[in-house]
């Protein structure tokens, strides 16, 4: 029977405490009932009950959709602006900034601590001055 084996990196996220974490952050956040389907629930409380770390190949497949769902729906608001609305501002701000003559202004684009500062003043901008 062959074996599949997969990267050491994935079978280290999938310990029964990542697990548990998880679980405790999805239904203190209110999208664990919500949100998830009933299957799933299920698959990741046997998979707590029943083992310490995953070894099948086709089980941790499984647990990676439902934890990468719950990342999904867990987001923050500031990922969600991050996302959305900084980066798009991050590019149009740097090339306006290049059109002005500066040449430094290329790596703003790109430059993730000036896309989070965009997010969060987007974030904290009183209502009266959004668009």
């Amino acid at each position: 029977m062959p074996q599949t084996v997969l990267p050491e990196n994935t079978l280290s996220l999938l310990t029964k405490t990542q697990l548990v974490k998880l679980r405790l952050k999805a239904i203190r956040a209110g999208v664990w009932f919500r949100a998830l389907p009933r299957i799933d629930r299920v698959l990741v409380d046997l998979t707590i009950r029943v083992t310490s770390s995953i070894r099948s190949a086709t089980l941790a497949k499984n647990i990676l959709a439902v934890t990468r769902k719950l990342e999904g729906l867990l987001e923050s608001s500031l990922l969600r602006a991050f996302r959305g609305f900084a980066i798009q501002l991050a590019q149009k701000l740097s090339l306006i900034a290049q059109k002005w003559g500066n040449t430094s202004a290329k790596r703003w684009a790109s430059d993730v601590s000036f896309v989070n500062f965009l997010a969060v003043m987007h974030i904290n901008e009183p209502k009266t001055f959004k668009m």
